[in-house]
């Protein structure tokens, strides 16, 4: 019976900047977990791809390609999304972009760019999903924090300003939309293997330093985030508000 309280069957869900990576992972997982799962990117294409990928590997999937930069794209893709689908009950607010630098030398245009696709499209797509749920008196919201979110390091300053704000983010759009019946939380991931940076893994003292201020000794592995996801969306969670849960290994248990 605990169990069943996990189980997504007959959820909708969206999960943004889903056509690959960490967010393809994500949607495979609500996926397993029974939920259909709306597979979201800029590129229509590789949305395209995705969601196909995912319904060869029968499970129930559509794209709902849109810019989650562009407020009107947003309005339309949400309203799209629900018309083919149905009323959504779980958005994943993934979508994000990395961009590293020295921030003396760091461009404005550079810094608004992360601070629009990482902070503000989080609050944009969260209230789009919100304004649908509330009528409804439910729904789940997990946005994507980070490690970043309590800590920094050189070279990414707007990524950890972002992610920083999506943490307060979660706890505004709690103590607002919790009374309406839409729990909002998030997941902060630490350092995990990923093709956005492979470089990083490949570099040896990089990765030397990861896995000796890891606990757990190591990177992560992406679909190490779909249990945390699948908690955060389903019955299990429904008293749960508010809240970031890292996923990171241990780095922040220590210094």
């Amino acid at each position: 019976m605990s169990l069943q309280r996990f189980d997504l069957s007959g959820r909708n869900a969206l999960v943004t900047g889903s056509s690959r990576g960490i967010g393809m992972t994500l949607a495979r997982g609500l996926c397993e977990a029974g939920a259909r799962v709306a597979v979201n990117a800029r590129d229509a294409e590789r949305t395209a791809a995705a969601a196909k990928a995912l319904r060869e590997d029968g499970f129930d999937s559509l794209a709902c390609p849109f810019d989650v930069t562009d407020a009107q794209q947003v309005a339309d893709g949400l309203a799209d999304c629900e018309e083919r689908m149905g009323p959504l009950d779980i958005l994943i607010n993934n979508a994000g972009i990395q961009r590293r630098g020295p921030l003396l030398d760091m461009p404005e245009e550079t810094w608004a760019e992360v601070l629009e696709t990482n902070l503000t499209a989080v609050f944009r797509v969260g209230r789009e999903a919100a304004r649908r749920m509330a009528p409804r008196g439910r729904g789940k919201i997990v946005n994507i924090a980070s490690l970043m979110s309590e800590v920094a390091r050189p070279g990414v300053a707007p990524y950890a300003a972002a992610k920083g704000g999506v943490k307060m983010l979660t706890r505004a759009m709690c103590v607002e939309w919790a009374p309406l019946g839409i729990n909002v939380n998030a997941i902060g991931p630490g350092y995990f293997a990923t093709e956005l940076n492979a470089d990083l893994v490949a570099d040896n003292r990089f990765d030397a330093w990861i896995r000796g201020r890891t606990p757990a000794g190591r990177w992560g592995e992406v679909d190490e985030l779909v249990g945390a996801a699948i908690f955060l969306a389903s019955d299990a969670a429904s008293f749960v508000h508010g809240q970031v849960l890292y996923v990171d290994g241990g780095v922040l248990a220590g210094l």
